[in-house]
């Protein structure tokens, strides 16, 4: 009996530390990206690597020449536009330094840009889209990060960010959408390294 009562306490105690940790990451932002983070450890949050299915087949044969008033400017307030990355597969990521879940996904898109570390065929371009240039330079500090910021010179297509963030759009070297997914992920997965290196393949 005693035996039955212990492992009862045991259970109640794991329940209430469990109950404690989501009320802590529900509430704390800090341990919300804790907790966004570890959710991603154990495989949940796989980005979306399908070319958007709802585009209309103009929209997908748009190049990036076709986008030749895309622009962002860099960190040293060099404006880059994105027709002149023809040849080359972009990795989009739109964010915000107020928003957890773009902070959470931030670590697994360094460990994928360390991946291609040296490969100039692809081009990394973490987008803030509110401007806050001192807090972006601030959080990548933080987390000894060494990811490029940028910010929107021009107005971002619906197709590429429509309402929410995180949103990472991959372009293959001809400037069309080849994968896009709206929301959190891990990025730092083996199938996001062979997705985007067979773009860089063709």
């Amino acid at each position: 009996m005693n035996s039955m009562k212990d492992k009862k306490k045991v259970w109640k105690i794991i329940g209430n530390v469990v109950f404690i940790m989501l009320i802590a990451a529900l509430i704390i932002p800090t341990s919300r990206s804790w907790f966004q983070q570890g959710l991603m450890k154990i495989g949940l949050f796989k980005p979306n690597l399908e070319q958007p299915s709802a585009a209309p087949a103009a929209q997908k044969q748009q190049t990036v020449g076709d986008r030749s008033n895309i622009s962002f400017s860099n960190d040293k307030g060099e404006i880059i536009s994105v027709a002149n990355l023809s040849g080359k597969v972009v990795f989009l990521n739109f964010w915000a330094t107020w928003c957890p879940p773009c902070k959470a996904e931030m670590p697994s898109i360094q460990v994928l840009k360390d991946k291609f570390k040296g490969n100039e065929q692809v081009v990394f371009m973490l987008v803030e889209i509110e401007g806050e240039a001192e807090k972006a330079r601030e959080f990548m500090k933080q987390g000894d990060m060494d990811l490029p910021i940028y910010f929107p010179e021009s107005e971002i297509p619906e197709s590429w960010l429509g309402q929410s963030i995180p949103t990472t759009v991959i372009l293959d070297k001809e400037g069309q959408v080849a994968a896009r997914h709206e929301g959190m992920a891990d990025y730092s997965r083996k199938e996001v390294f062979d997705f985007i290196t067979t773009l860089t393949d063709k």
